[in-house]
């Protein structure tokens, strides 16, 4: 698996792996990107942990609406993510940031 961090106002648009934009017809399905129940607070702005499956090289990010998103980011039309970042890498941006967690259904992480 692969992750990135992604500010909330904003959506994942296209999707490449290593034979080019993503193509449903040939995969058969969408790509497994998933926002997982994990963001960081920085500068007042929240970031959400964003999983994707290892067949993915680069995703394609908008703004959501762009009259929301913050004032530097209304000039950005789209940004393309080329690095996305492992597991070990997630823990070590937790344990360089303040986190904070959003559980939906505590179920899920009580063993």
């Amino acid at each position: 698996m692969k992750y990135f961090f992604l500010s909330e106002g904003w959506a994942v648009s296209r999707v490449w792996s290593s034979d080019g934009l993503w193509n449903e017809i040939a995969w058969r399905r969408q790509p497994d990107i998933r926002r997982l129940n994990l963001c960081l607070v920085e500068r007042n702005e929240i970031l959400w942990l964003y999983r994707v499956e290892d067949a993915i090289l680069t995703v394609e990010v908008k703004p959501i609406d762009p009259n929301q998103v913050s004032q530097a980011a209304q000039s950005i039309g789209h940004v393309i993510l080329k690095r996305l970042i492992t597991g070990d890498q997630v823990l070590e941006r937790l344990g360089a940031a303040e986190a904070t967690c959003q559980l939906v259904n505590i179920q899920s992480v009580v063993l």
